[in-house]
């Protein structure tokens, strides 16, 4: 690491700080996710296709405030996946598509497959949740 007088720190604290609270207390990895035991607690289907750097797609499901976006962000980092977050509220077909050709380049190049979380994917019409279809059944 570089050297850190006390502007760089206080930049750095202030930075940090700035972070909304639920991003500062928002856990990192599987071991400090509390709660959900029965999806990913060890020996779980999904913990063990964790370790062994595997991914099936998934639908997670819940009320507000229960970890969804946590939990697929953490799932993406311990697999070193690149991580797509979209909103349905405010998200259509073409940011789909574009996340779709986006993560079609970087394959390309690399093994690591995206994680793509959409929240609140039921209020996406037929036709938009029909543009995930083909990435889906590719298994992109």
């Amino acid at each position: 690491m570089g050297k850190c007088n006390t502007f760089t720190y206080k930049l750095k604290v202030k930075k940090a700080n700035m972070q909304p609270l639920a991003e500062r207390v928002r856990p990192k990895d599987l071991n400090s996710y509390t709660g959900q035991e029965h999806i990913i607690g060890e020996g779980t289907a999904l913990r063990n296709a964790i370790s062994q750097n595997l991914l099936p797609s998934l639908i997670l499901w819940g009320p507000p405030g229960v970890g969804k976006t946590t939990l697929a962000l953490i799932i993406s980092q311990a697999l070193k996946r690149p991580f797509y977050a979209l909103s349905a509220i405010n998200s259509g077909v073409k940011d789909v598509r574009e996340v779709i050709e986006k993560a079609q380049q970087n394959n390309l190049f690399t093994q690591d497959k995206p994680v793509l979380f959409i929240d609140e994917i039921h209020r996406f019409s037929k036709s938009q949740q029909d543009s995930l279809l083909g990435a889906v059944e590719k298994e992109l």
